[in-house]
C-alpha cells in the first residue's frame, strides 16, 4: 500500500516528467531485462536514501515513519527516476515504467530506504 504522501508525489512526478519517445531495444530475455534495470533501480533508490539521510529532519524522525522525508527527496532524484521509468518502458513496453513506479517500486521504497539507512556505513 502506498502511503498517501507518496501517492500525491506520484501524480506530481507523472505530470512533471511527461512521457518520452521510446525506442524499442533488440529482443532481450527476461533475465537480461532485469539485469539492465537493476542498476537504474539501485541508483534511484540510493539517491532517495541519500537525500533522506542528508535531511536535517532525519535524526528527529522515527525510522519507521520516513514517508514525508521520502516524498521530499523525490525532486532532487527526478533524473534518476525518469531514467528508470524510461528504461522500463523500453524493455517492457510503453506505460510499464509508470506502472512499475507507482506500483511495485513505491510499494517497496520505504522498506528499501529504511534498509539502506540501517547499513553500518550510513
Amino acid at each position: 500500500m502506498i502511503p498517501a504522501p507518496l501517492a500525491v508525489i506520484t501524480l506530481v512526478f507523472t505530470i512533471a516528467t511527461g512521457s518520452a519517445t521510446i525506442t524499442p531495444p533488440a529482443p532481450m530475455s527476461a533475465q537480461q531485462k532485469n539485469a539492465a534495470m537493476q542498476p537504474l533501480v539501485r541508483s534511484a533508490t540510493e539517491c532517495i536514501a541519500n537525500s533522506v539521510a542528508d535531511d536535517p529532519r532525519f535524526l528527529a524522525t522515527v525510522r519507521a515513519d520516513i514517508s514525508d522525508l521520502i516524498v521530499d527527496s523525490i525532486p532532487p532524484c527526478v533524473t534518476r527516476l525518469q531514467a528508470m521509468i524510461d528504461a522500463c518502458d523500453r524493455y517492457y513496453g510503453v506505460g510499464s515504467g509508470e506502472a512499475f513506479f507507482v506500483g511495485p517500486y513505491l510499494d517497496i521504497l520505504p522498506r528499501a530506504v529504511g534498509e539502506w539507512l540501517a547499513q553500518p556505513s550510513h
